[in-house]
């Protein structure tokens, strides 16, 4: 598959080799797993010092074991990675539609966050690592946005 791009009153016609479309698709890869261990590591980090600091991140009972934080950080980033690219093969405003989707997922991703902790420390604290990991995670998948 190749990109065209046309331009000028003459209308111009360039195509990009297929290559550059597997270079993007790699370098998307690329990005996304590293943004997904940058914010697996610091929410983890966060979290555990959260917690060190007195909040329980309890539910029922049980702790969210600190493993969680950076397994669900990681997942989140693959998603966003993943849906990325669909946006990129399948809409000609990638950008706006992976934005307005992740927000409207970041939020939906706080409503367990919210209900079920046994604490509102434990609450709040869920929350802002939901921020935390999404600030780490979008900007960097952002850029690789077609449009």
């Amino acid at each position: 598959m190749s990109l065209t791009t046309v331009t000028g009153p003459a209308a111009t016609v360039v195509t990009a080799p297929a290559y550059a479309t597997a270079r993007s698709a790699r370098s998307l890869r690329r990005t996304t797993v590293v943004a997904g261990l940058v914010a697996a590591g610091a929410v983890t980090g966060v979290a555990a010092a959260v917690h060190a600091a007195g909040v329980s991140f309890s539910v029922d009972g049980e702790m969210i074991p600190l493993a969680g934080f950076a397994q669900m950080t990681f997942l989140g980033a693959v998603i966003g990675g993943v849906l990325l690219a669909v946006f990129n093969r399948r809409s000609g405003a990638a950008r706006r539609r992976f934005l307005e989707t992740v927000v409207a997922l970041a939020a939906l991703s706080c409503v367990p966050s919210v209900v079920w902790p046994d604490d509102v420390a434990s609450k709040v604290a869920l929350v802002a690592l939901h921020v935390l990991a999404a600030a780490i995670i979008v900007p960097a998948l952002v850029r690789h946005a077609h449009d």
